[in-house]
């Protein structure tokens, strides 16, 4: 290998801040721990989480709709949080440092949470399995260690991922095609995580205890920062580039400044550093795009910039900067069509599980009741199954008729995840409309579950949505870390995350006004306690039409799209 081959070209260090030699840090060497992390991560916030609405309206005496609402809430706080996270990455302690200090948080918030379940006088008093009574003081305790949950979380999210791409070469084209790949076993660590939280915590929280089974997701917190650290040497780490949203108000402060100044013809007038890198710490060069040309303004040099002497970055930016601001802005309509995916799948934590409730959930003719929540393994199973059938299977078949290095773009990818996801809704509101019309038929209304209805007719619309995961959740985190700018890699990332925080308050929100809407005149309403009463499967095929509409803006959005292109390379 010659000298210059030894190093990455695409600014990554190593641990002593030494250029990367590819030979001793990153690709598959350091990626194991990584995944490892995010392994256990997973394991600890689906074990905590999948059934946390049960542990709401049983243990904190809270009605359905509301037990439903806070869950969202939380959740959509959860995926909120990764913007803090990723401006701390991206400006100020890299990737690394942020994923440590905000896994100390994580840690505290987990173990502050598995005491206000167990220890007594913490714990709400309950009289029997499911009647309890949570003092203020009792459920303002859970709240403060979930949210202390969800701010160290938005440390992680936004990280882990974009930190494992980072291991591999974006100017080496061998590294390169491994990073596609990298994204789909990533996201495969994540739900086998998820599987044994499903399969097994969710038992252990409805049949042992709720102490233990908050107990050990905070030992797999543990478990996940040991397995982080453990990989230091082996790591390629990106220099932080300083505060993306100052970049950001320059260029939009020095367009409006040069509102009627006309922008050149040729590119090559417009401002850019004449050395091989650019002037921002860790990013390579962006080349000029031809949309979006307001912004260009910024970079047009007039007599009163004095480049001659030091530029005033609110008056003159480079044309790399335009292009960061450009390529976020162009992100944005791609972003916004993942919010009604993630009010979907918002669903199998919620009200898929309060569907699940109403069925009968004994295995077979046995006493031994399966959690309505478990069923959600079936989202995981899916997700297995079908990401080495993607990665292994039509990724290659596809590459012989495309020609595309991943078989189909990232885009095509997302969309036709998008068109999956819509046959899960359909299928969820047929299903709960079967069973109504047995409610009706039996006279089954008082009945906590229906004997004659098996919770396991739930499978198929949890693994659609498994199936529709592997296309739009992958092929978006793939998508935003390729069309992020290099040193807003970490904030693409989060808001990518957003989609779910915005989807769980899209839910949370419809889930109000079509509560409030339907109740009127003493009605009970679509989604009233006990569903027996209601029309749930109303609410699902409203999700559905949403999700027909959603798709077809973003195929109009993704017809548009230009993709960003880099210049050069880093030494």
């Amino acid at each position: 290998m010659a000298e210059e081959d030894t190093y990455t070209k695409d600014g990554t260090v190593d641990y002593r801040g030494n250029p990367a030699d590819k030979t001793k840090t990153g690709t598959w060497k350091a990626c194991p721990f990584i995944l490892g992390n995010e392994c256990c991560e997973r394991l600890a916030y689906y074990g905590m989480s999948s059934n946390l609405v049960v542990y709401f309206k049983y243990h904190l005496n809270q009605h359905s709709e509301t037990a439903s609402r806070n869950n969202m809430n939380w959740g959509g706080t959860c995926y909120i949080t990764p913007l803090i996270g990723a401006f701390v990455a991206d400006s100020y302690l890299g990737r690394y440092w942020t994923i440590a200090s905000f896994s100390i948080i994580y840690v505290i918030g987990m173990a502050l949470l598995t005491m206000s379940a167990s220890i007594p006088g913490m714990k709400p008093t309950c009289h029997g399995k499911d009647n309890c009574h949570a003092t203020d003081t009792q459920s303002a305790l859970c709240y403060t260690a979930l949210y202390l949950v969800a701010l160290g979380t938005g440390g992680i999210k936004p990280c882990v991922s974009s930190y494992g791409a980072d291991q591999f070469d974006d100017d080496d084209e061998n590294e390169k095609k491994h990073k596609a790949s990298f994204f789909n076993w990533f996201y495969l660590s994540i739900n086998i995580g998820a599987l044994i939280a499903f399969s097994v915590l969710v038992w252990v929280q409805e049949n042992v205890s709720w102490g233990l089974g908050f107990g050990i997701p905070a030992v797999a917190m543990a478990v996940a920062v040991v397995s982080f650290f453990s990989g230091t040497r082996l790591y390629r780490y990106q220099k932080p580039g300083g505060s993306p949203l100052t970049r950001i108000a320059q260029v939009v402060v020095a367009a409006l400044r040069k509102h009627r100044v006309k922008v050149p013809a040729d590119k090559a007038l417009l401002h850019e550093t004449a050395d091989a890198e650019s002037a921002i710490k860790g990013s390579r060069k962006l080349d000029h795009t031809d949309d979006l040309r307001f912004f260009d303004k910024a970079a047009v040099e007039v007599q009163s910039d004095n480049i001659k002497e030091s530029v005033n970055p609110w008056r003159l930016c480079t044309v790399t900067q335009v292009e960061e601001l450009k390529a976020i802005v162009r992100l944005l309509p791609i972003w916004a069509t993942g919010i009604i995916f993630a009010a979907v799948t918002s669903q199998m934590g919620s009200l898929f599980v309060l569907q699940g409730e109403t069925m009968n959930r004994h295995l077979g003719s046995t006493s031994f009741e399966i959690p309505a929540a478990t069923v959600s393994i079936f989202d995981t199973i899916s997700v297995i199954i079908w990401v080495p059938i993607y990665d292994r299977i039509l990724v290659p078949v596809a590459r012989k008729y495309t020609g595309h290095k991943n078989g189909i773009t990232q885009l095509q990818r997302m969309g036709i995840g998008l068109l999956i996801s819509i046959f899960a809704m359909l299928y969820a509101g047929a299903l709960e409309l079967i069973r109504l019309r047995i409610v009706r038929q039996h006279n089954y209304y008082e009945l906590d579950y229906i004997p004659s209805i098996s919770v396991f007719w739930q499978v198929p619309q949890y693994f659609i949505i498994g199936c529709a995961e592997v296309f739009i959740v992958i092929g978006q985190l793939e998508f935003f870390y390729e069309q992020a700018p290099d040193a807003m890699r970490s904030t693409c990332s989060a808001l990518q995350l957003t989609t779910f925080a915005l989807g769980s308050y899209l839910s949370s929100l419809l889930l109000t006004i079509v509560t409030k809407a339907s109740t009127k005149h003493g009605k009970l309403g679509w989604i009233p306690d006990n569903l027996n009463y209601g029309h749930l499967h109303y609410f699902y095929w409203l999700l559905a039409i949403l999700s027909v509409l959603n798709l077809g803006a973003f195929l109009l959005i993704a017809k548009w799209y230009t993709y960003k292109k880099t210049v050069g390379t880093l030494s």
